[in-house]
């Protein structure tokens, strides 16, 4: 079950605002969805991901598949009260995790065959598969199984030239085949969810075009832009970003996946984009780094030792709210794990915090203006 509704468009960009209904709830759009890629963010609790306002996050059906397994899940009848989180979950399709296997995965048109990075086991991921552990997860919104297109080509060619357009072509065409197959088994075990389509193709804009014109004639309820982020330069991800989420179907919810810096999230909302997910709040949260409105900081730098105020003084997250640069300072030096929660609070507070400026400003018809002083803000410095 899913209904999109547009509600509101940008005269001088792409940039929509929109509302997006799941069998779990609303979610209003734009919206950055936090990670939880074993079934947790990690280091924040399921309330205070309701209090910082998260109305749909992310679990991994690779990572799930092999730990807890499909016995445990079932039996908790999915994800949502495994976790006890009662709104919207989007699961990925596992491509992406089976992509990064490297040498211990084989790709065939069958599917992947690879050795379990838990406990060696030989564990075979197709389309079929992947639905049907998707389906299991009872997660909202479920993805396609789809090749990730590599910027650099490490296999079978020598590591460090760029993926030419004859292997994207490739590896797109049998994503398009994948995309058929994962249709056709969300269908045939009656999903009462939805299903997304993931466009690829690389850094070739014709691929793209191709890869999206097949998914849209497929009709799937949403669509994604993957195989950006993959460590691409950041001007190809931007031209593509540019190229392919203002020509998927304006009456259908686009999601760019795996991106990316608070930039790089305000760049995709004006290019059309209405989902975003990224591991970089709560990973750079971890290396002691906070995203703030004006500018990134770095918690480990000395100059913090002594410093009585808030990471960011127009934040009202619990971090901001109650502790001193000085005291985050310090718990980072101790290695105490407190440090790591309350930075991973932050950071995901300003993501969506930003997220929810962006749509009260796509309300209030002055996106541009927003964008503006979005960039002098984060230009001037911490």
């Amino acid at each position: 079950m899913l209904q999109f509704d547009l509600l509101q468009t940008d005269p001088a960009s792409h940039a929509r605002r929109g509302r997006l209904t799941l069998n779990h709830g609303v979610v209003e759009t734009p919206i950055f969805m936090p990670v939880g890629t074993y079934g947790t963010v990690k280091g924040v609790t399921p309330r205070s991901l309701d209090d910082m306002g998260a109305q749909i996050i992310l679990g991994n059906t690779f990572h799930l598949w092999m730990r807890p397994g499909l016995d445990v899940m079932q039996s908790f009848g999915g994800l949502h009260a495994f976790e006890n989180w009662n709104q919207p979950i989007l699961t990925d399709s596992g491509g992406f995790q089976v992509w990064s296997l490297g040498a211990m995965r084989k790709i065939s048109e069958e599917g992947v065959r690879f050795s379990s990075p838990v406990n060696g086991d030989k564990l075979f991921m197709s389309p079929e598969v992947s639905i049907q552990i998707q389906t299991t997860l009872n997660s909202d919104i479920a993805m396609q199984l789809d090749e990730c297109t590599p910027y650099l080509s490490v296999e079978p060619r020598t590591k460090g030239q760029i993926t030419t357009e004859r292997e994207a072509r490739s590896s797109m065409e049998m994503s398009l085949r994948w995309a058929k197959r994962s249709q056709a088994e969300f269908a045939r075990l009656e999903n009462p969810n939805a299903l997304f389509g993931i466009v690829q193709g690389g850094m070739f804009e014709g691929l793209r075009q191709e890869s999206l014109e097949q998914l849209v004639a497929m009709d799937f309820p949403g669509y994604a832009v993957g195989g950006v982020s993959v460590g691409e330069p950041k001007d190809e991800m931007l031209r593509i970003m540019a190229h392919t989420p203002q020509r998927l179907p304006a009456h259908k919810p686009r999601y760019l996946m795996g991106v990316g810096t608070p930039e790089d999230l305000v760049e995709g909302v004006a290019q059309g984009v209405d989902m975003f997910d990224c591991v970089m709040p709560t990973r750079n949260a971890r290396n002691g780094t906070l995203f703030t409105r004006f500018g990134d900081l770095k918690i480990r730098n000395a100059r913090h030792k002594t410093d009585h105020g808030p990471l960011d003084a127009s934040c009202t997250c619990y971090a901001c709210a109650g502790f001193s640069r000085a005291y985050l300072h310090h718990l980072d030096r101790c290695g105490e794990m407190l440090s790591p929660m309350l930075s991973s609070i932050h950071n995901l507070h300003y993501y969506l915090n930003l997220m929810r400026e962006v749509r009260e400003a796509l309300e209030a018809g002055r996106f541009g203006a927003f964008v503006a002083q979005f960039k002098a803000d984060r230009g001037r410095g911490v």
